[in-house]
């Protein structure tokens, strides 16, 4: 593992290898989307690669918003490993267990994570963007979608 950073948030946790394709998704395009403009083409072009323009286009949206909530609205900054870094760092854990939770239907779990990385009254906000964007990493990973739990009132794209 490369040398912890400052904040307790970057302290390697593990390694990005040993997580599912959904949690490993979400960190790299994290990762990515906050890498600047060239980076954020990349996210396109995967997304629009393997979903096709329209849902490629929904993921995407679902990721930018999602970032810039937790940008605005968290509780501290989110810190991140560089893209090409293997280790995971805490915050990163965290933000995969939360797209993960998400995409799953546990939105109890989701919450709980969400009021992690913001404030608690944007969770809800939160969830519903990791629902869509974990969601759309399943697909990209040919994984099924779950079945989602009842009382779900988002929309699936």
């Amino acid at each position: 593992m490369t040398a912890a950073p400052q904040h307790r948030g970057g302290a390697p946790v593990g390694y990005l290898d040993e997580l599912g394709a959904v949690e490993a998704g979400a960190v790299l395009y994290l990762r990515l989307w906050c890498n600047g403009a060239e980076a954020q083409q990349q996210v396109w072009n995967d997304f629009a690669g393997t979903l096709g323009t329209r849902h490629g286009r929904s993921a995407l949206q679902s990721l930018e918003d999602l970032c810039q909530l937790c940008s605005r609205h968290g509780r501290r900054p989110l810190m991140r490993h560089h893209v090409s870094c293997k280790c995971l760092g805490a915050d990163e854990a965290c933000f995969a267990n939360f797209v993960a939770a998400a995409s799953e239907g546990a939105r109890e779990d989701a919450m709980m994570l969400a009021t992690l990385l913001v404030r608690p009254d944007m969770a809800p906000c939160i969830v519903d963007l990791a629902q869509s964007l974990g969601i759309a990493l399943r697909r990209m990973a040919g994984q099924d979608e779950p079945r989602l739990t009842a009382g779900y009132t988002g929309t699936l794209h």
